[in-house]
């Protein structure tokens, strides 16, 4: 077991101790619940059966909608990468979407792919595609000159190059953009399951607000989170299996 998940751990224990606590003084069910309150009603909601089938559906969305925008973003930022034309044109366009509030546009969705699944996965992907897109540009154009020419001088061919320097050095900045998308994507779940939808874990935020059922309300996010963290300790995994080298020489302190 490593240092940083060590220290991890007692950070969660500490949060935990300070809510509990919180939440008996200020003794004000409708904000904040204890936690055994919350693990209660999420043994209630599991025992029915609707949680899992509002995971699930959650699930598909996010995973749809998330891996189109992964394809997307790093296939369109090696290409704005590869071609100044090519980033010229379409980098205008990148900068005005993504400072766009996307969010808004869910009823647009709805009104034009229906309410299914479909118009869940478009917002989705809109609203994380960006980040992955710059980061990967971002990685592809920085990358050290000198070493470029170095490898250039040997004979590597443009194919060569990217695969084997460009690509490996624009890791960091992929997985960077990929962090930042997963958060994106889960908040684009919530809001696109706000327009026309019938199950969900954002669906269930929704219906338990208007009963006030405040503990559902935190079961749904506590999931979320935990969804996120998954999502990011998944990534710098494989960011430590396809770049160990970023790795060798760090020193837990």
């Amino acid at each position: 077991m490593s240092v940083s998940f060590r220290r991890g751990v007692v950070s969660f224990l500490v949060a935990a101790i300070l809510w509990e606590l919180t939440a008996r003084w200020l003794d004000n069910k409708l904000f904040l619940v204890p936690l055994p309150d919350i693990a209660l009603r999420f043994v209630e909601m599991a025992r029915s059966g609707e949680l899992w089938n509002d995971i699930s559906i959650s699930f598909m969305e996010f995973a749809g909608g998330f891996l189109l925008a992964t394809v997307v973003g790093i296939g369109a930022g090696a290409v704005m990468a590869a071609s100044k034309p090519v980033r010229d044109f379409f980098d205008p366009w990148v900068s005005m979407l993504y400072s766009t509030p996307t969010l808004a546009l869910g009823p647009l969705f709805m009104l034009a792919l229906g309410i299914g699944m479909g118009s869940k996965i478009a917002l989705i992907f809109l609203t994380s595609v960006f980040p992955i897109l710059i980061n990967t540009l971002a990685g592809l154009t920085t990358t050290d000159r000198v070493l470029l020419e170095v490898v250039r001088s040997y004979g590597a061919t443009r194919a060569q190059l990217y695969t084997k320097v460009r690509m490996p050095a624009a890791l960091p900045y992929i997985i960077a953009g990929l962090r930042v998308s997963v958060a994106r994507a889960l908040v684009g779940v919530v809001v696109a399951e706000l327009f026309g939808a019938r199950a969900g874990l954002g669906f269930l935020i929704f219906r338990a607000a208007q009963s006030f059922d405040t503990a559902g309300i935190w079961v749904a996010v506590f999931i979320f989170a935990i969804c996120g963290v998954a999502s990011v300790e998944f990534l710098k995994w494989i960011e430590r299996r396809m770049a160990p080298w970023r790795f060798q020489n760090v020193e837990e302190e």
